[in-house]
């Protein structure tokens, strides 16, 4: 009832507000949901190993002083094909366009661990670029920490963003060497400025350098533009994205591992100096636009996702059964998880129930972070009809 209260409350904003509203987009599993938690302090966005955990758009939003960052956790950029393989909606698809509609920065997050796909952005989100390359947008290299031969992080920064950042051209200059552990600082200089038509359309350029880039590696910043009006996945533009491996229109680049912490707070410093002036949207005490049933849901589903195999967990339904809260003020959460199979309900449960009943103690566990009072949770396993 009180994050219904807040969340129609007029936002307690000061005189002159400021606000950024910010979508991260990459391809599943990139680590987008992770990131957010960190920005926001508090674990209410689910995370797992596997694909399409994030299933749909929702807000978390992190207000320092005069300044509200608004952040558009959004599901991987995915095509049909792969939709359809997972059984996933419709929104799927399309929430992360209406998400850069929404945004006046985007954030572009690749796993740099991962040896596949790490040198070049994916067409779904090299699509999603160059529909709104109005948009600024930074590219964050992610799980930084995995990576053993740091010396890879200049190849993969220079391939994906074809060797121009902020306008200019990258150049890799001698340096000391690094220290193993480093996530940042490396040796990324713009030199000479590149012909004009290497820049994103309305992109401004030329601010000075402040404290927040130093770890980026890169010499300049800029202003994040207005919102986007991009029509949709359907309308891709002119531009033939079938050899394009990277985005030379990115503003900066920043270098982290979300899981441990590490840079998190410089990207963040350099997000609240992005804002401008414009009225907030929520209320100070707001942390996301999702209700504590939703957040309850997600971390549930977060540990189906760890714990059963193969496609087994997209096929579940949950249904909250009971939601009160008890003398105490402890919160007693009763959810009935639903399956297609037997078979499944076997998986679900466990020998001696031990997979359900870790199930619930780690989900309990997170809902406790998340709401900061006792949980009492309790799953039942049922199968469908």
């Amino acid at each position: 009832d009180e994050q219904k209260r807040l969340l129609k409350h007029r936002p307690d904003q000061p005189p002159q507000p400021r606000v950024l509203r910010i979508a991260i987009i990459g391809a599943p599993n990139a680590g987008k949901s992770t990131l957010c938690n960190q920005l926001l302090g508090r674990k209410v966005f689910p995370v797992s190993k596997k694909v399409h955990t994030t299933r749909c758009k929702a807000r978390g939003v992190i207000t320092h002083e005069d300044t509200q960052l608004i952040i558009l956790d959004t599901p991987g950029l995915t095509n049909p094909l792969k939709a359809k393989r997972h059984n996933l909606d419709e929104a799927m698809l399309t929430d992360p366009w209406d998400s850069m509609k929404h945004a006046d920065l985007v954030l572009v997050l690749v796993d740099v661990s991962d040896h596949w796909t790490r040198n070049s952005l994916s067409k779904e989100v090299l699509r999603c670029l160059s529909q709104f390359p109005h948009i600024p947008s930074v590219l964050v290299l992610n799980k930084v920490d995995v990576l053993k031969k740091k010396f890879l992080l200049l190849e993969i920064a220079t391939d994906l963003t074809e060797g121009i950042v902020n306008g200019r051209k990258l150049e890799v200059k001698s340096s000391p060497k690094q220290d193993s552990r480093s996530s940042v600082k490396l040796p990324l200089h713009p030199t000479e400025a590149s012909p004009p038509e290497s820049k994103a359309p309305g992109s401004p350029f030329g601010q000075e350098k402040n404290q927040a880039q130093e770890g980026s590696g890169l010499d300049k910043s800029s202003g994040a533009g207005g919102a986007g009006t991009g029509e949709g996945p359907e309308h891709h533009g002119a531009k033939d994205l079938k050899d394009v491996k990277g985005w030379p229109h990115f503003q900066e680049i920043f270098m982290l591992a979300a899981l441990r912490g590490e840079e998190v707070d410089t990207l963040k410093r350099y997000l609240l100096m992005q804002a401008k002036p414009g009225p907030w949207e929520f209320h100070s005490d707001i942390l996301t636009s999702q209700s504590p049933q939703e957040i309850c849901d997600n971390i549930i589903r977060e540990k189906l996702l760890e714990y059963l195999p193969l496609e087994v967990p997209y096929g579940v339904t949950q249904v909250t059964d009971v939601w009160e809260e008890g003398e105490c003020g402890e919160l007693l959460i009763v959810q009935s998880l639903l399956v297609p199979r037997e078979s499944h309900k076997r998986m679900l449960i466990g020998r001696g129930g031990r997979v359900i009943s870790r199930i619930a103690q780690e989900a309990g566990q997170d809902l406790m972070n998340a709401f900061l009072c006792e949980i009492r949770l309790k799953l039942k396993v049922q199968v469908k009809g």
